[in-house]
């Protein structure tokens, strides 16, 4: 029994098998538009602000 997704991009189901080459996208428009988002930072990670100075976390924590 194969998995079915719904595409990233427009929704639509896709079987994920390896003679999708696109998965999990249903085509390769699909997965260029989603490039293109990337492209365009339309999709962004968000970042953990580390302290420059590890133990400055801990003499704050400390004082409190």
């Amino acid at each position: 029994m194969s998995t079915v997704v719904d595409c990233p991009t427009c929704g639509k189901k896709v079987t994920w098998t390896t003679e999708n080459t696109y998965r999990p996208f249903c085509s390769e428009r699909c997965k260029k538009i989603d490039l293109g988002a990337w492209a365009e930072e339309k999709y962004t990670i968000p970042a953990v602000n580390l302290p420059e100075d590890p133990d400055e976390d801990l003499c704050q924590s400390n004082l409190q």
